[in-house]
């Protein structure tokens, strides 16, 4: 690991952006929500760029955006559910900061989306559309210098986690 970033990895409403804004606020970081990124770059929303230009955009897009940001230092990034799909985006996180997975079991994530069902990948029964992304993506994560299971704490408590294995 050659850079002092931390990189949150995981699916959706695990609390990657709450968690990157603790963290961020106590480390005296940068805070990068690369869906924010990319929302500004191209003037319109995730959900826009996704009926208007499909997923495989939005996922070049994503790969262009996040390299672009690992590129800085002492920032905390906030990757969206899927940024670890694209070939080298693993080894391209892994290579310049901590990356860290959140996890949080599937009951847990449902009641996070369903106060906010404006997610592409979630049109239709969130329920299955949830259950079925948690299992293609099961393994998607592992790569991750270490793992945070949210289900149950708070986003302080989930910062305070990623501290101590940050502090060594």
């Amino acid at each position: 690991m050659t850079s002092n970033n931390i990189i949150l990895v995981g699916m959706m409403a695990t609390g990657k952006s709450t968690v990157g804004a603790i963290l961020a606020e106590e480390l005296g970081y940068e805070l990068v929500d690369l869906d924010h990124v990319i929302a500004e770059s191209e003037d319109r929303s995730i959900p826009e760029i996704f009926a208007e230009e499909g997923e495989g955009y939005f996922r070049r897009l994503e790969s262009e955006t996040l390299e672009r940001m690992l590129q800085g230092e002492k920032r905390v990034i906030s990757t969206g559910g899927g940024a670890v799909l694209a070939a080298g985006n693993a080894e391209l996180m892994l290579a310049n900061g901590l990356v860290v997975a959140l996890t949080a079991d599937e009951e847990e994530i449902l009641a996070r989306v369903s106060e906010n069902l404006d997610r592409p990948l979630l049109a239709g029964n969130a329920k299955e559309r949830i259950a079925r992304i948690m299992e293609e993506r099961r393994d998607a994560y592992r790569f991750a210098h270490c793992t945070v299971d949210t289900t149950g704490l708070t986003a302080v408590e989930v910062s305070q986690h990623i501290l101590m294995h940050q502090r060594g």
